[in-house]
């Protein structure tokens, strides 16, 4: 017999040893889990099994359902009981489950960059006394047992000091709040009761632990007969912007004098603001629709404008009895975020610490320099970090510990609102990890307990009746009844003051959390990396945004590179010019320049530093340059871009528009396929559609569309089978954004099928352009007789693991089994999430029936958080596709080339020129 030690090399082995202990976990956890519906005992192999549990962000709990299949969780969905979720996701939750797998998370405890244990950390950590000054760095804290753990920590050390910061702060909205009511107080609006909204810079719209339940609301009330009248003053722009009825861009100094305005308006003395003629007729026009809808009303600032604009904001709501609930801050700590920054680099610099505790933090990353992180930590006797990664913290302490995953962790987290949900896992830790509450628990000195008993022991004194069943219904629905924090009666506001803006010289640099890297915690994850921005359609970068007329005036161009100094702080980055941001403003994502990680490593720009001790959202004074060469603008849009005025895809209509249809389908060459006993078809509703591009992540992972990694971007390749393309439409004066989701057409008559030399692209027998992909041999004929461009080509290997260098097999166990993972050489693209529709058909055929109306939601349409998506069988004269075929707005692409295609729309509605608030 031939030996077989040749045939596995050196790198094969440690390949074989890294995934053993991942495969061996791919199980259930220890304890006893829940799921969200009814299961008969055990699991059915193969079949999904949905357990209901929480993802955070910024320390808000969103609740959600884990879709696990032999113990692996393969997907992330909305959970309809969660008030934030509502059945809906967004690209942070849908991302999660490639997180859970990525090669790259800690695997074991380290110390000074050497492997150890966790019984040599607990022994190095039992040297330091009960008097030590001990610091603990954290982000924002609302879940009820790790709150309960920092606690017991205190009382273990006396002389503790919490430091807490958010690198997506509010403290601009902290300010202000404690201007107008004398304590920080959480407003929360009542979305669904606001017939008029003016946004003075906010983006309620945008990304962050609320967009889910705002966007909801925000199209429920588009939708029905009295419609929601959104206007918004901004620099640059914003979902929220682009959603919006009347937007206006202006200099940040000129949104508050807005303010100044609209507060004059109903009776402040703020004195005489300083607008032009469109900044007066904008504020005028805000104001009267404000005046019109007394009662039913919302003024919002954003969290870069100043502090007195907040309370200007407060008071006017007050004025016109917005509907806003107001409550007790859930975070507990008083100091604002950039100071306990500062008071941790103070302590650190100044050697007050004798211990620190960094706990899912990174602030060698996310502080801006002027604070020298990395030396400040070297500066304490003894220093711990606590991370899923390695990252640039990890680097600087003496210790490293591994943090388990959301989705291997119990736990608990509130909502905005103060609804609390619990932490369940959906699998057993894959390494040898421990929770944030358990290593809490473990450095407070007392018992070791895992955190499914910590959890337990924090609700169990409040469980009303037997605990155990109260424990099962709390898992099983993913929400704790009664739990929602009191609205309060806070007193009136006091009388609003705004000061003057003063001189400036230079731009005004607006930092914003990334749509989807967050605040560079995501960076890490390949799917967010490679999420097409909302506006630039920019990946694996963070460009910064100049206004066209900043761009003429220095001589810049799309894609070229600048230089931005402020006082002595300069870095470089590529230009995204962008029409309808204000001149004098300047807008970059957070989230870039990480020196860590496989994906992050490298990519895009570390803004932050420019943001000083402040940790400002706003930065002013900015010098910019045209410098040589830099990193490259890398943006999907140039190649998917369609033939056509954007005025042809989204019409400008008022309300109730009457849009000139066919009676009769225009004749054709080739055969119109017969319908079968369902005919899928999809209507996608662009006046509800954000650009949040929750569809996008979710059919990357319901479908196994892999990465292609930014070279092949660069190329003009890309993998995504459904995207969100931006356009501009230009009325009068102003210029409008509208979003439109393009998946496959599924045309009626499809011409890629008759090209095709091996019938790869066939129809159905129930309507649906199929792709055979062990017929097709990539001539690519269909992707070149595509007007859509919505065909995918496997240029070579990317399934699995291609933006890790073909090097990571862990990533193989998040694969959804329903569906093939395709390889090189082979044409991909939507299809409607076919295995959802024969998971429904085979259900329906066992009880002997037909698929029911909404049996079946594709990945996009369960993912929107706006119900922008609709899908169902036109064969039902009452099904809803059908009905909204019959709508005045609706349309179909590029209808003159005849295809019939299946995916259709309803158009975007924007109010006419001259039309008035008053409509």
């Amino acid at each position: 017999m031939p030996s077989l030690t040749p045939m596995l090399d050196r790198r094969m082995a440690l390949q074989l040893v890294a995934s053993t202990p991942l495969l061996a976990s791919c199980s259930p956890p220890r304890e006893e889990i829940i799921p969200y519906v009814d299961m008969p005992e055990g699991l059915v192999a193969g079949e999904p099994a949905r357990f209901a549990t929480t993802l955070p962000l910024g320390g808000y709990g969103r609740g959600f359902l884990g879709v696990t299949v032999d113990g692996r969780p393969v997907k992330v969905e909305g959970n309809r009981l969660h008030p934030f979720s509502l059945g809906a996701t967004d690209v942070f939750a849908e991302a999660e489950v490639l997180s859970l797998y990525d090669p790259d998370r800690s695997k074991t405890v380290l110390r000074k960059g050497e492997i150890a244990t966790w019984q040599d950390f607990a022994g190095a950590w039992g040297g330091i006394l009960r008097d030590a000054r001990v610091g603990l760095v954290t982000g924002r804290i609302l879940s009820p047992t790790k709150s309960a753990q920092i606690e017991a920590l205190r009382l273990h050390y006396p002389r503790l000091s919490w430091f807490r910061y958010e690198p997506v702060h509010d403290d601009a909205a902290r300010a202000g709040s404690r201007l107008a009511f004398g304590k920080v107080l959480n407003a929360l609006p009542r979305w669904g009761e606001i017939d008029c909204i003016v946004c003075l810079g906010a983006d309620p719209l945008g990304a962050g632990p609320q967009q889910i339940h705002v966007g909801r609301a925000f199209s429920s009330r588009r939708a029905g007969p009295a419609r929601q009248a959104l206007h918004v003053a901004e620099s640059a722009w914003s979902l929220t912007g682009a959603a919006a009825d009347f937007r206006i861009a202006m200099a940040p100094d000129q949104v508050a004098e807005v303010g100044r305005a609209i507060a004059n308006h109903f009776g402040a003395q703020l004195g005489v603001p300083e607008l032009d003629a469109r900044g007066r007729a904008f504020a005028q026009r805000a104001a009267r629709a404000l005046d019109a809808a007394h009662g039913r009303v919302l003024v919002l600032a954003g969290n870069a404008m100043p502090p007195a604009l907040h309370a200007v904001c407060h008071w006017l709501d007050r004025m016109l009895a917005a509907p806003v609930s107001y409550m007790d801050s859930l975070d507990t700590v008083e100091d604002d975020h950039a100071a306990m920054l500062a008071a941790l680099a103070d302590a650190l610099h100044d050697r007050r610490l004798d211990a620190l505790i960094i706990l899912d933090a990174n602030p060698v990353y996310d502080a801006p320099d002027a604070f020298h992180m990395a030396q400040a930590i070297d500066n304490a006797p003894f220093s711990v970090h606590v991370g899923l990664h390695r990252d640039e913290t990890a680097q600087a302490v003496q210790w490293h510990l591994p943090l388990s995953h959301v989705l291997e962790s119990w736990g608990d987290a509130r909502a905005p609102d103060g609804t609390a949900s619990l932490i369940q896992p959906l699998i057993r830790p894959l390494y040898d990890t421990r929770t944030g509450d358990e290593i809490l628990a473990l450095i407070a000195g007392g018992p070791q307990r895992d955190s499914y008993d910590l959890t337990r022991a924090q609700w169990r004194p409040g469980a009303a009746g037997d605990f155990e069943r109260w424990w099962r219904q709390a898992l099983n629905q993913g929400v704790i009844s009664g739990s929602t924090a009191p609205v309060l009666s806070p007193p009136s506001p006091k009388a609003p003051f705004l000061p003057r803006p003063a001189a400036r010289r230079g731009l005004s640099l607006l930092l914003e959390p990334h749509p989807s890297l967050w605040d560079g915690r995501f960076s890490n994850n390949a799917w967010l990396q490679e999420c097409p921005a909302p506006f630039t359609k920019e990946v694996w970068g963070n460009a910064v945004q100049v206004a066209p007329q900043d761009a003429d005036r220095l001589g810049i161009r799309n894609g070229d590179c600048v230089e931005m100094t402020v006082e002595r702080r300069t870095t470089s980055a590529a230009v995204s010019v962008m029409p309808g941001q204000a001149p004098g403003t300047l807008c970059a994502m957070l989230g870039g320049g990480r020196s860590r990680g496989r994906i992050g490593a490298g990519v895009g720009i570390r803004y932050i530093e420019l943001a000083g001790r402040a940790l400002a959202r706003r930065i002013d004074q900015v010098l910019l340059a045209k410098a040589g060469a830099g990193p490259p603008l890398r943006s999907t849009q140039n190649h998917t871009r369609l033939d056509g005025r954007a005025e042809d895809l989204f019409p400008i209509a008022a309300d109730n528009p009457v849009v000139a249809r066919a009676t009769e389908e225009p004749p054709s060459m080739l055969a119109k396929p017969p319908r079968g006993d369902y005919a899928w078809a999809m209507v996608v509703d662009t006046d509800a559609c954000i650009g949040c591009n929750a569809c996008v992540i979710a059919c990357q992972a319901e479908n196994n569309v892999p990465v292609v990694g930014p070279e092949e971007v660069s190329q003009g390749r890309d993998m995504h089978w459904l995207r969100v393309d931006t356009y501009t439409i230009q009325q009068g004066d102003i210029g409008r954004r509208g979003f439109q989701p393009v998946p496959c057409m599924h045309c009626e008559l499809a011409p890629c099928e008759p090209v095709c030399p091996v019938e790869a692209s066939v129809h159905d027998h129930e309507g649906l352009n199929v792709q055979v992909y062990n017929r097709c041999i990539g001539t690519r004929f269909c992707e070149a007789n595509c007007p859509y461009k919505v065909r995918r080509f496997n240029w070579f290997a990317y399934a699995g693991s291609q933006a890790y260098g073909g090097e990571a097999p862990a990533l193989k166990a998040q694969h959804n089994p329903d569906v093939s993972v395709r390889g090189r050489g082979v044409m991909e693209k939507c299809n409607y999430c076919l295995q959802r529709i024969s998971r429904a058909r085979r259900t329906a055929e066992k009880q002997n029936r037909t698929i029911a109306e909404g049996e079946v939601v594709t990945a996009c349409q369960a993912a929107c958080p706006t119900h922008a998506i609709h899908f169902g069988d036109l064969n039902h004269a009452d099904s809803n596709v059908t009905r909204l075929r019959q709508d005045r707005r609706h349309y179909t692409l590029l209808e003159e080339l005849n295809t019939r295609p299946r995916t259709t729309y309803l158009k975007r509605l924007y109010p006419g020129e001259d039309e008035t608030d008053e409509r």
